[in-house]
């Protein structure tokens, strides 16, 4: 009984120094179980485990070759414009880029001619309203939409396949689509080497018709009627001359002598047969 005693007291105070053991180590290594953290939710996360949303600027400024193009995009606020429509837009957008080349190119004061609705109307333009790869552009056929042109409006493009490449034409204008600058999904962005002048902007004008010559005045005068004051106005006198009138009396006289003289002539011819 006593031995089994013993030995029971024994296997617990060793039960005891295991505990008190292993309760020092964890204190030794600062060991603390890990509470679950509750997962993320709203836009933050959504934009956290998605790819960050693609920004025009960011795509055109990787290469530097965009700045005058870029400053133009901002001055007008097209830039805002793209960006809110690509993060909303389940077709995306496709940009043809001017490179700083192609703007010096420029005939001087082309662009500070145009008003600041105009310049807005020139960065539209270089925007189409869908994502298009390059494969994509070279089935294309007929006029293509531009963001400028609304629904349905002026504004639009001939895009014509080059071998491998594009053309585009404005109207007035060519350019050729000569660098990819970006084509993942949803903006596809191709390195032009001209300025794409849109025809509403920069094609002939048409000339201004000359104004209606004016009516001739009328020559007719109105004869201007005398009021009646009761009293009889004089018969109006005749153009005929004191002249003419004697002329003519005398005219008169010789025919009606010449007339006698006949008579007379007659009269005696008669008379002389009778006797």
């Amino acid at each position: 009984m006593a031995s089994s005693s013993s030995a029971r007291l024994m296997l617990l105070a060793a039960l005891l120094a295991s505990a008190a053991a292993l309760a020092a180590a964890q204190k030794a290594t600062g060991t603390k179980p890990k509470a679950a953290t509750p997962a993320a939710s709203g836009p933050s996360a959504a934009t956290a485990d998605g790819p960050a949303p693609t920004n025009v600027t960011a795509v055109l400024e990787k290469s530097g070759k965009y700045t005058t193009f870029l400053r133009l995009l901002h001055e007008s606020r097209v830039d805002t414009q793209i960006n809110s429509q690509l993060m909303d837009s389940y077709n995306g957008l496709t940009m043809f880029a001017p490179t700083d080349a192609a703007f010096a190119a420029l005939k001087p004061g082309t662009l500070n001619s145009l008003s600041s609705q105009d310049q807005i109307q020139l960065m539209l333009y270089c925007v189409l309203p869908r994502f298009y790869s390059l494969s994509m552009l070279t089935t294309l056929s007929g006029p293509v939409n531009t963001q400028a042109s609304g629904a349905d409006g002026p504004y639009k493009y001939k895009i014509k396949p080059s071998n491998n490449n594009v053309n585009i034409s404005t109207g007035v204008n060519w350019a050729l689509l000569s660098t990819v600058v970006s084509k993942d999904f949803p903006l596809a962005v191709y390195s032009v080497d001209k300025v794409p002048l849109p025809y509403e902007l920069f094609g002939p004008k048409p000339p201004t018709p000359a104004p209606a010559p004016a009516p001739a005045p009328s020559k007719s005068k109105t004869k201007k009627h005398k009021k009646s004051t009761g009293i009889a106005e004089p018969p109006a006198a005749d153009d005929t001359t004191a002249a003419d009138t004697a002329k003519k009396a005398a005219a008169a006289a010789t025919g009606v002598s010449r007339w006698v003289a006949a008579a007379g002539v007659l009269g005696g011819a008669i008379f002389a047969g009778l006797f």
